[in-house]
């Protein structure tokens, strides 16, 4: 259960971790009436479950409630990779002096917690942890003591603060592990976590991510509000239909039977993209342990309702569920959705029952349905085939 951006401040907020105020608005007129409140600068952001909205015109700063109003009459309405903005936030302006970055996270491998935390904030993580990974501190947390007061200073020295800015961050990590414990999270990302000319420690922008098996223990979990255009759409089909389903920003859909085997799916697809115009993976989809024709005819209808897709890749290894079975249900889907497959579909079968399961798609002789024999052969072909299409 992703949030909102005011939804996640509000709940730090709750938890007692500094942050700007702000407010939401759903008209310009509102946008204004919120500057007028602030006074100053504020900063107009969509809220959508996407990143990249500054780039993609979703955030601005402005220095008048009428310029506030312009911004969000802008803002509202656009589309952000598939997402449609209904809401903005109008947050306080912030003299700051430096931006950081903090998040706590799931280490499945480790069956621990991690907090990643560095001094340079502000910037896209991935591409800091793949250029600078030394300015990145990776600090293990134990999930029965979590985050002390020792263990918020292992991660301050870590990281690299040092002096009274160190003495200010300690408690603010205190609290944002108090936020993800007790809310159940599975994730919480401030990016960036500022320090103000004033010396003051603040979370200006945070993504929470909440656990929803989770959601019985909590009475006060926001509502989640996850239609925001195309892709909120996408995955409020998914969750009815219990798919694990997540949208991406990429041309090739990709539709497989285990988290493990898909995400698997996503860096074959991503590193075979590379060669063809840059092809992304478009989506995340999980179909679990059964690949029935039904299961196979909404994750394909699913997946084709996204209008970035230009070829799929079904990635399926026969276990429970076999080849055969699997094949059956890609045929049967096909046959129900007739003209609305209408972009090409690699399929990659391994396992139990293999062979019966590409004899039932090669004597299918469907046009758009090409089997490949390993995994990154059919990645190759799957972005090959959204280039081209």
């Amino acid at each position: 259960m992703n949030l909102y951006e005011y939804q996640a401040r509000e709940l730090l907020e709750s938890f007692g971790v500094p942050t700007a105020q702000g407010r939401v608005a759903t008209t310009p007129a509102e946008a204004r009436e919120a500057a007028e409140a602030f006074g100053g600068t504020v900063v107009v952001k969509a809220q959508v479950h996407t990143g990249g909205r500054g780039k993609a015109g979703g955030v601005k700063v402005v220095h008048s409630p009428e310029e506030a109003e312009n911004a969000a009459a802008k803002i509202l309405g656009m589309d952000i990779k598939g997402h449609t903005v209904h809401k903005v936030m109008v947050a306080q302006g912030v003299d700051i002096a430096e931006e950081y970055y903090f998040s706590l996270l799931l280490d499945r491998t480790n069956r621990s917690y991690l907090a990643l935390c560095s001094t340079e904030g502000g910037v896209d993580i991935e591409t800091l942890a793949e250029e600078h990974p030394d300015k990145l501190a990776r600090v293990s947390v134990d999930p029965l003591v979590g985050v002390d007061e020792a263990k918020a200073r292992e991660i301050a020295d870590s990281a690299g603060f040092t002096g009274d800015v160190a003495y200010r961050v300690v408690p603010v990590l205190q609290k944002l592990w108090r936020a993800y414990h007790d809310s159940d999270a599975t994730l919480v990302e401030v990016n960036p976590l500022v320090r103000t000319a004033g010396g003051e420690i603040l979370a200006l922008d945070a993504k929470v991510t909440l656990d929803a098996n989770a959601e019985f223990r909590h009475n006060d979990y926001p509502d989640p509000d996850q239609s925001d255009g195309d892709a909120g759409e996408l995955e409020a089909i998914a969750r009815e239909h219990d798919l694990n389903y997540v949208k991406l920003d990429g041309s090739v859909g990709v539709i497989g039977n285990g988290a493990g085997l898909v995400m698997a799916s996503l860096d074959v697809v991503a590193a075979a993209g590379k060669l063809y115009g840059n092809q992304k993976p478009a989506n995340f989809l999980d179909i679990g342990g059964g690949a029935s024709q039904e299961v196979m005819e909404t994750s394909l209808k699913l997946v084709l309702s996204d209008r970035q897709v230009r070829s799929v890749f079904i990635n399926v290894f026969g276990g429970i569920t076999a080849c055969d079975v699997v094949a059956k249900g890609i045929v049967g889907a096909l046959a129900v959705l007739g003209r609305d497959a209408n972009v090409p579909i690699v399929v990659r079968l391994d396992g139990n029952n293999v062979d019966e399961g590409r004899r039932i798609l090669s004597d299918f002789q469907h046009p758009l349905v090409t089997v490949m024999g390993s995994m990154d052969a059919a990645a190759h072909r799957a972005a090959a085939l959204a280039q081209a299409h």
